[in-house]
C-alpha cells in the first residue's frame, strides 16, 4: 500500500515526521523534498480563474481609485 506521510527535512539530512506513523512491518520509504520558496501549486492553479475576474471592466472601475493619477 502507498502512503504519504509530511515530514520536515533539515539541512543536515535530519528528517522529523509531523505526525504519528503506525506500520505493521518496517518499510523502505522515499523522500521528495518540496521547494517552498518556490510559487505554491495553489497559486497556480487559481491563476486562470482569478485573471478572468481582474480583467473585468467592472474591476477596472472598482479599484481606479487606487491607481496613480497620470
Amino acid at each position: 500500500m502507498l502512503k504519504s506521510i509530511e515530514a520536515i527535512i533539515e539541512k543536515d539530512g535530519a528528517a522529523h515526521l509531523k505526525g504519528p506513523v503506525h506500520l505493521v512491518a518496517s518499510c523502505q520509504a522515499i523522500e521528495a523534498v518540496i521547494d517552498e520558496s518556490s510559487v505554491p501549486e495553489t497559486a497556480l492553479l487559481s491563476e486562470e480563474a482569478f485573471a478572468e475576474n481582474w480583467s473585468r471592466p467592472e474591476e477596472d472601475k472598482a479599484w481606479s481609485h487606487l491607481q496613480q493619477a497620470q
